[in-house]
C-alpha cells in the first residue's frame, strides 16, 4: 500500500437538492464578530468585510445567531420586532447586501429564529397582556393563580426560580420558559402558529436559505399545565442548566417536549420546501435530547436538522461515550439526521471545557468533521480559542450574574474575535467592545495564525477540504462502529468509495489491526497514520488513521 494523498474535490453541495446534508456550518455571534463603525458592538456590515475569511474556512452555510428589534435584556433572543433588523446591527438593507454577498461567495445563509418566545416589549404581548378580552389575549400562555395565590404548577425557568411571572393586569400568571422579560407564546392559538410562519416567509422572500430554530422542543406547552415529576438524583444531568440549578430537578415532560409540537413542525418544513431552505433545531433536553432530535428529524416533512446536547457537555467525549451517542441516533433517528457542535454561544469553549492539548484539540476538530452529520463550528473555534477569563464587574449576561460565581455565564465565550494581534482590541473595533479582548486570545488572532503554517487554523481548513473531498464524508452511512480502548473507528461508505476513520484519543499511542482489503493512506496533511509492514497501524497520542479502500 502506497501512501498518498489522495483528494478528488468534491463538486460541492449544489448537486444535491439536499444541500444542508453534511454541511459545514459556520455560527456567528454578531455582536462579538466584527464592529464597523466604532461602537464597540459587531454588525452586519461587519460581519460582510469578513465574509471572504469565512468562505477561505471552506464552509458551505453561516448562521447568523439573531440580530433582530430587540430590547436586549438576553442580547437578542428576547425579540420585540421580527421583521426589522435592531439599528445596532444595522438595517433591512444591510442585511439584504449581506446575504447577496455571502451567495456571491457560495456561501448559505442560516439566521437565527427564536419562536417559543418573544420580548415582553413586543407590541404582541403588550396587547396581550392589556386585559382578558383583547384580540390577542390568547397569544401568550396566560393562568390563573391557585386558591393560594401561587403559580399554576411547579414548572421551573432555565434562568432561575419559577417559570411563571405574576401579571397585575390581568391579575394572572404567564409562563417563561427563561427570563420573566421573555414570555412564551401560546403555539394552541392556531393565529400564533400562523403569525410565525409569516415571520418565517418574511425571511425566506429576502433569500435567506433557511433557520436555525432556537429552543425547537419548548414551542408547545401541556395544555392541562400538569406539574412535572421529580428526577431521581442519579439522572440529573447538566448538559442542559447547570449543577447549581434547580431546574435539572425535574422530569420535563410537560413544560416542553410536547407531542403537538410536531405539527407545527410540519406546517413549517412544508414552508421551508417551497423555498428549497432547510432547518437546523436547537433541542435542548438533558434526558431525552437524542430520542427527540430523532423524531423532528424523521422522514421528510418535519425539521432537516437537528442538534442536541450530547457533546457541548461539560466532561470530554471518550471513545466510548462518543460510541454510544452514535449508536443511540442510530436507534432512535435511522431516517434522520444529526447535527454535531463542539461549541456554540451558550457553553464554554470546548478546548476549556474539556481541558484539550493542542494535539487533543485537532484530533477532535478531525474527528467532528469524519462523523456522519452535518457540522457546526463557533466562530472562534477555529482558531483554537480556550474561554475567555472575565471578572464579575465585566458580565453582561443575565444567567452568569444570577448563578455567579459557581455558574460564570455565558460571556466567555462571546468575547470578540481577535483578527489582527497588534491592533487596538485585536482589529474588533475601533471602541470599546461591549465585553473585553482576552488578553490570551491575543496570540491566536487570524493574521498571526495566517503566518504560521502549523496554526490550528489551517488544520481547520485542511479538515474541512478533506471532508469535502470525499462525498462518503459528507452523505455517507456510518458502519462498524467499534471501540477498543481509546481507539474508535468507524467506516464511511457512499456510492462505492469507503473510508476507514480511527481516531486515538489519549495522551498514550496504541495500535490497531485495519480491516480486511487493499487499503490506501490519505490525510497525512490531518498528521494520519497508516499500516506498517506488519499491515499493524500505530497511532501516537491523539492521532487519526485515514484510509481508503482501493
Amino acid at each position: 500500500m502506497t501512501a498518498q494523498t489522495l483528494l478528488q474535490p468534491d463538486q460541492g453541495l449544489e448537486l444535491y437538492p439536499d444541500w444542508w446534508r453534511g454541511a459545514v456550518i459556520y455560527q456567528i455571534y454578531p455582536r462579538s464578530f466584527q464592529d464597523s463603525n466604532g461602537d464597540g458592538i459587531g454588525d452586519l456590515r461587519g460581519i460582510m468585510e469578513r465574509l471572504p475569511y469565512i468562505a477561505s474556512l471552506g464552509v458551505d452555510v453561516i448562521w447568523i445567531s439573531p440580530f433582530f428589534t430587540s430590547p436586549m435584556k438576553d442580547f437578542g433572543y428576547d425579540v420585540s420586532d421580527y421583521c426589522d433588523v435592531d439599528p445596532m446591527f444595522g438595517t433591512l438593507a444591510d442585511f439584504d447586501a449581506l446575504v447577496t454577498a455571502a451567495h456571491r461567495l457560495g456561501l448559505k445563509v442560516l439566521i437565527d429564529l427564536v419562536l417559543s418566545h418573544s420580548s415582553d416589549q413586543h407590541p404582541w404581548f403588550k396587547e396581550s397582556r392589556s386585559s382578558r378580552d383583547n384580540a390577542r389575549a390568547n397569544w401568550y400562555v396566560w393562568a390563573d393563580a391557585k386558591p393560594d395565590g401561587t403559580p399554576p404548577n411547579n414548572w421551573l425557568s432555565i434562568f432561575g426560580g419559577s417559570a411563571w411571572a405574576w401579571d397585575a393586569t390581568r391579575c394572572q400568571y404567564y409562563l417563561h420558559n427563561f427570563l420573566a422579560s421573555q414570555p412564551d407564546l401560546n403555539f394552541h392559538e392556531p393565529a400564533v402558529q400562523d403569525e410565525l410562519l409569516s415571520v418565517a416567509r418574511f425571511w425566506l422572500e429576502r433569500g435567506v436559505n433557511g433557520f436555525r430554530l432556537d429552543t425547537i422542543n419548548f414551542y408547545v406547552h401541556d395544555y392541562e399545565l400538569r406539574d412535572n415529576p421529580a428526577l431521581p438524583p442519579e439522572q440529573r444531568n447538566a448538559s442542559i442548566a447547570p449543577a447549581v440549578n434547580p431546574y435539572n430537578h425535574q422530569e420535563h415532560l410537560y413544560d416542553k417536549n410536547r407531542p403537538e409540537n410536531l405539527d407545527f413542525l410540519r406546517r413549517f418544513r412544508a414552508l421551508m420546501d417551497t423555498y428549497d431552505a432547510a432547518a437546523v433545531g436547537e433541542v435542548g433536553d438533558a434526558q431525552r435530547g437524542l430520542e427527540i432530535l430523532g423524531e423532528y428529524t424523521s422522514g421528510n416533512d418535519k425539521v432537516q436538522m437537528c442538534y442536541a446536547f450530547e457533546f457541548l457537555a461539560p466532561d470530554a467525549p471518550s471513545a466510548a461515550r462518543i460510541s454510544a451517542v452514535l449508536r443511540h441516533v442510530a436507534h432512535v433517528a435511522p431516517d434522520g439526521w444529526a447535527c454535531w457542535a463542539f461549541s456554540n454561544h451558550d457553553v464554554m469553549r470546548h478546548v476549556s471545557r474539556w481541558d484539550l492539548s493542542q494535539a487533543a484539540a485537532r484530533a477532535y476538530a478531525t474527528l467532528l468533521l469524519c462523523l456522519r452529520g452535518s457540522v457546526c463550528l463557533y466562530q472562534g473555534e477555529e482558531l483554537g480559542m480556550p474561554e475567555a477569563e472575565l471578572s464579575f464587574e465585566d458580565l453582561q449576561d443575565p444567567y452568569g450574574i444570577q448563578f455567579w460565581p459557581e455558574y460564570k455565564g455565558r460571556d466567555g465565550c462571546r468575547t470578540p474575535m481577535v483578527w489582527t494581534r497588534n491592533k487596538l482590541n485585536a482589529g474588533f473595533s475601533q471602541g470599546m467592545p461591549w465585553l473585553p479582548v482576552a488578553r490570551e486570545h491575543l496570540s491566536l488572532a487570524v493574521d498571526a495564525q495566517e503566518r504560521a503554517p502549523d496554526a490550528i487554523l489551517h488544520h481547520y481548513r485542511r479538515a474541512i477540504a478533506f471532508r469535502h473531498a470525499h462525498r462518503a464524508l459528507i452523505r455517507g452511512a456510518l458502519r462498524k462502529l467499534h471501540v477498543s480502548g481509546d481507539v474508535l473507528s468507524f467506516h464511511r461508505e457512499e456510492a462505492g468509495e469507503e473510508l476507514f476513520c480511527a481516531f486515538n484519543l489519549s495522551h498514550d499511542p496504541a495500535s490497531l489491526h485495519l480491516p480486511e482489503g487493499n487499503w490506501v493512506t490519505i490525510g497525512q496533511e490531518l498528521n494520519s497514520s497508516g499500516p506498517g509492514e506488519d499491515g499493524v497501524v500505530h497511532l501516537g497520542p491523539w492521532q487519526p488513521c485515514l484510509v481508503v479502500k482501493r
